[in-house]
């Protein structure tokens, strides 16, 4: 069975992941790492599924970064223990981290605050545990993290250490880099990144406190980056589908993409050239990343049920379970009759994160046109 016919049979709409295309960015991505020597340890909420993370494991991944600790938790059970809970820790998830540890996974905390960290050293003594904690650094003033040349680096570091924890390392995410769209620029923040979060380990090693682990990382960062001295792993997520943000940003090309949305045509308003789909925010989410970027692609890009992009038609509005299909520039119409009622289309994502996180399961497609269900994690 071709994909064309394998995608008839499926009601819309339906997350696909196009397994060859998945594939070449694994292996793109991981290829990259090792010529730089580090290891990577790939961001699973992006895909938050297990055979989307067993191939990524399969092609030389080391460890996990998750988002949530049901994340971690899935995924220690499916037999990952090193595994980094990559989101500051909140005092009342302690008992969480508690059981995880408790069964044998090897589970990483962070934390950017003096108090979250105490709050930490103070449950791990009366439990008789020792958590292993890396503290989040602020590279680019993105979101959270502490400076790498603030005092409180230091305080916080031995909050933990003094607190019989194990500080284990530091880490950091070049939020910004989805701002830009040049590779010298890319290239800048990248080594901007790496000498931050390295610079942060230096000054711990300096005042006696232990620093194994330098982590940082973005998909643009990631595949940027000239080189990574003193970085120890690289942790990257959208990477595994990438979406219409990192076409803008420059590290894809619509080819690249290997998250679809598959809907099917309902109606018409051809006074205004609209096409109607039965893919609105519920199915795409809300994010309209590339609003602010060079090309906006409303709420994603249109392309036949093949996967070939149809230039100028854009998902250009949303309601719940409606989606506006038009092209850009002067309506069309003949919209009609270029997209009957029941026509299939795909619509590529904005945000792969987001759009996935609509679906309970991904449809993956392999090149023969086979169809296989693969089921999604939900919630926290």
């Amino acid at each position: 069975m071709d994909a064309i016919s394998a995608l008839a049979a499926l009601d819309t709409p339906a997350a696909i992941i196009d397994l060859p295309r998945m594939q070449r960015n694994i292996l793109r991505m991981q290829q990259r790492m090792d010529a730089l020597g580090v290891r990577l340890r790939p961001h699973v909420k992006t895909s938050k599924c297990t055979p989307v993370t067993r191939a990524q494991l399969a092609a030389g991944a080391q460890g996990v970064t998750v988002s949530t600790l049901k994340e971690a938790a899935q995924f220690f059970s499916d037999g990952d223990t090193d595994i980094l809970y990559a989101v500051g820790m909140a005092p009342a998830r302690l008992p969480q981290a508690l059981a995880l540890r408790r069964q044998g996974c090897d589970l990483k905390l962070i934390t950017d605050s003096v108090d979250a960290a105490a709050a930490i050293a103070e449950f791990g003594r009366a439990h008789g545990e020792v958590f292993e904690v890396w503290i989040e650094i602020d590279t680019d003033g993105d979101r959270s993290g502490i400076k790498p040349e603030q005092p409180e680096l230091l305080e916080l570091g031995r909050v933990l250490h003094d607190g019989g924890m194990l500080l284990g390392g530091v880490m950091t995410h070049a939020g910004t880099s989805y701002e830009l769209d040049t590779h010298e620029a890319l290239v800048a923040l990248a080594e901007q990144e790496r000498a931050g979060c390295v610079r942060a380990a230096e000054r711990l090693r300096a005042a006696g406190l232990p620093c194994r682990a330098v982590s940082v990382g973005s998909t643009p960062t990631a595949l940027a980056a000239m080189r990574l001295d003193g970085v120890t792993e690289v942790r990257a997520g959208v990477y595994v589908f990438f979406d219409l943000v990192m076409h803008n940003i420059g590290v894809c090309g619509t080819g690249d993409i290997a998250l679809s949305v598959l809907t099917t045509v309902i109606g018409h308003q051809v006074e205004k050239g609209w096409a109607i789909v039965d893919a609105g925010w519920m199915a795409m989410s809300r994010d309209r990343g590339t609003e602010k970027q060079k090309r906006d692609y409303g709420f994603g890009q249109v392309c036949a049920s093949d996967g070939t992009v149809l230039d100028g038609y854009l998902l250009s509005g949303t309601n719940q379970e409606h989606g506006i299909l038009s092209r850009e520039g002067s309506p069309d119409a003949d919209i009609a009759r270029r997209f009957p009622v029941g026509t299939q289309l795909r619509i590529l994502p904005i945000h792969a994160c987001a759009t996935g996180a609509q679906f309970p399961a991904y449809q993956a497609l392999a090149a023969d046109g086979g169809l296989t269900a693969w089921s999604r994690l939900h919630g926290w």
